[in-house]
């Protein structure tokens, strides 16, 4: 019998989740380490918004969610990995010449670490709460709001380097100077209002931005879900950018280079 359009998409993401459970560690050790750099950062993020004047600020305020996005980013490594592992493995070429679709191969592609991002987010969040002291000063829908965009922008990131990097070296340098320039101009390693001169200007152009301030509009602001309108918007539609990237440059037929 032959499978239609979701039991196609459905077949890859089990695949894909078969795959990730085999090898679990590198999940782990992306979510365990920044609840443990959370540790370190707390203290300048707690002077830094006294200074503020964030009443009974602990720093969690700012290390939970700061760490949250940086390690988001970091998962785009995972999205281009399941690509380029098919081509090392050489069996890229028998999923062209099998029924699926470019466009249900994408889907495939990003529904597993679209959930993994959402797991991660949630697992730092509530163990930020339990380990850090994180208060949560607005509502929680308003908060997963803002996680959904966000991983929904990191995933599409990750198929927007994968559609233009040729090796997964390429892939891996661009996505991890990407979360680390992200993390920098868009208030993860520092307040927003702390930024350097030079940074502020150029901020609102990283989606970790709006990821921030809606983080922080929630957490420190108490705002609800009308407050994180904007950089929920604004994040879907970074989403929305890379999507179009992929859509444009992703060619099935093209042959990438993975680990030799």
């Amino acid at each position: 019998m032959k499978q239609g359009s979701p039991g196609r998409i459905a077949a890859l993401i089990r695949h894909d989740i078969r795959l990730q459970l085999r090898d679990p560690a590198p999940l782990i050790v992306r979510t365990v380490m920044p609840l443990l750099l959370m540790g370190f950062m707390q203290p300048l993020f707690r002077t830094a918004l006294r200074a503020e004047q964030v009443e009974g600020a602990t720093g969690a305020e700012q290390a939970v969610p700061g760490m949250a996005v940086m390690f988001t980013f970091f998962l785009v490594n995972l999205v281009g990995f399941g690509v380029f592992r098919e081509h090392g493995w050489k069996t890229w070429d028998r999923l062209r010449a099998g029924l699926a679709r470019p466009g249900e191969v994408i889907a495939g592609r990003v529904v597993v670490p679209l959930g993994i991002a959402v797991l991660q987010l949630a697992v730092v969040f509530l163990a930020g709460g339990l380990l850090y002291d994180l208060r949560v000063s607005g509502a929680w829908p308003a908060l997963v709001a803002v996680g959904a965009a966000l991983a929904l922008c990191v995933v599409m990131f990750g198929m927007a380097l994968v559609s233009l990097c040729r090796t997964v070296s390429q892939l891996a340098v661009f996505a991890n100077l990407a979360a680390l320039l992200f993390a920098g101009l868009g208030g993860a390693l520092t307040p927003l209002s702390a930024l350097p001169d030079w940074a502020r200007p150029l901020a609102p152009g990283v989606p970790s931005y709006w990821a921030m301030r809606g983080f922080t509009t929630v957490v420190i602001d108490g705002g609800g879900a009308g407050a994180v309108l904007l950089p929920v918007m604004v994040l879907l539609g970074f989403s929305a950018v890379f999507a179009a990237v992929t859509l444009t440059f992703f060619r099935f037929e093209d042959q990438k280079v993975s680990w030799s």
